[in-house]
């Protein structure tokens, strides 16, 4: 049977190149990066390079790129230990963003480590009300301000650029959830004025268990993680060697032909969307879809009602077809997506995020449609 994987916004596949680089690391160096030895000074030097590599590519210093185990720990650490080092009372966010901002930010505010948690009011299509956003710094001490750039269910860009400068007018520590775009869009910190941001290496064909936390260097935190004085001081473990290698080759080839790779998912994304609006009557599309604030990778499909509507992905997995319900974070949940429940869409129509990366063809999207017309046809309503 053929399989056709459309769930690259959850993980994505490691490049052939991020494998060779990781297996020669893996072969050929061991030593510890905190020894002295010869062997160690070998790995230590491995380490400062790839992050001299992930700096370069953001414009960043060095010395504001810290290593993580993903993106969940990078923004845990960015909240946590924002708010604890400036003793912000108050944070705002959305009601769509990520678990690991949004569940973060709920505990802190039940465990009195902040005062008041406020949403951000959002559209339909999940954009970010900036008028509303500047209402509620206005009206508030200064603020932590957590907001992601590309939601990872909708799609849906917020302009990291407007929101840094409001920031900024009043104060506010700002931290973007750059997860989804990280290595899809070229950042520059210098010119975003995020004092934040977080990468995870297997949402660009890099491996699981190892990302970064971009620190901006106006703004000193303490660490989240003790127990040594790995990362400058800042996480405490001996640090995951060949999944920093990993990363920071697969951020470099994500660099080097992004452009190209923007065109070539783009495409898809467009013509899967007319292929299924063709195919499939009474068809929809949530969140933003438009190539200026959509991002490019994501493609959220509202189904019509149907019977056994949530067999929809069981059927669509029986037919080869990986794809998303919602967060892949919450898979397997009966919840239903807090991200769709956010911005009031149809709870009786059905929802499946298609996904794409650089290894996507056409041909795998004739597929798709192929056995999506026939799971509908075979679940329509009477």
């Amino acid at each position: 049977m053929k399989r056709v994987y459309l769930d690259n916004a959850a993980t994505t596949p490691l490049d052939p190149a991020v494998i060779a680089e990781m297996t020669n690391v893996m072969e050929n160096y061991f030593g510890n990066p905190s020894a002295i030895h010869a062997m160690g000074r070998e790995v230590r030097t491995l380490v400062e390079k790839a992050r001299k590599t992930v700096s370069g590519l953001l414009n960043a210093s060095p010395s504001e790129i810290f290593f993580t185990s993903g993106g969940t720990e990078a923004d845990n650490t960015a909240i946590r230990c924002g708010i604890a080092a400036y003793k912000i009372r108050h944070a705002i966010t959305s009601k769509i963003e990520h678990h690991a901002v949004e569940h973060t930010l709920n505990v802190m505010l039940q465990n009195g480590e902040i005062d008041k948690l406020s949403f951000v009011n959002i559209d339909g299509k999940g954009n970010v009300d900036l008028n509303h956003l500047e209402e509620l710094l206005q009206n508030n001490d200064r603020t932590f301000v957590s907001l992601m750039h590309a939601n990872n269910e909708l799609g849906t860009l917020t302009d990291m650029i407007k929101v840094g400068d409001i920031c900024e007018q009043y104060n506010a520590i700002y931290h973007a959830d750059t997860v989804q775009t990280m290595g899809h869009y070229k950042h520059n910190v210098r010119e975003l004025k995020a004092h934040f941001m977080v990468c995870a290496a297997h949402k660009l064909h890099g491996p699981k268990g190892v990302g970064f936390l971009f620190v901006n260097s106006n703004i000193k935190i303490p660490p989240m993680i003790y127990g040594g004085s790995q990362e400058r001081n800042m996480r405490g473990g001996t640090e995951n060697v060949y999944g920093i290698v990993g990363l920071a080759k697969a951020l470099e080839l994500a660099y080097a032909d992004m452009e190209k790779h923007q065109n070539h998912i783009q495409s898809l994304k467009d013509y899967l969307k007319a292929e299924l609006i063709a195919a499939v009557p009474g068809i929809g599309f949530n969140g933003e879809t438009d190539a200026s604030n959509s991002l490019y990778t994501v493609l959220n499909v509202s189904f019509p009602e149907m019977d056994m509507a949530d067999m929809l992905l069981f059927n669509l997995d029986i037919n080869g077809i990986c794809a998303s319900g919602g967060s892949a974070c919450s898979s397997g949940s009966n919840i239903g997506s807090h991200v769709l429940n956010g911005i009031h869409a149809d709870p009786n129509r059905p929802a499946v995020r298609f996904s794409f990366s650089k290894f996507t063809t056409k041909e795998e999207l004739d597929y798709v449609v192929e056995k999506v017309k026939m799971v509908v046809k075979q679940n329509a309503l009477v």
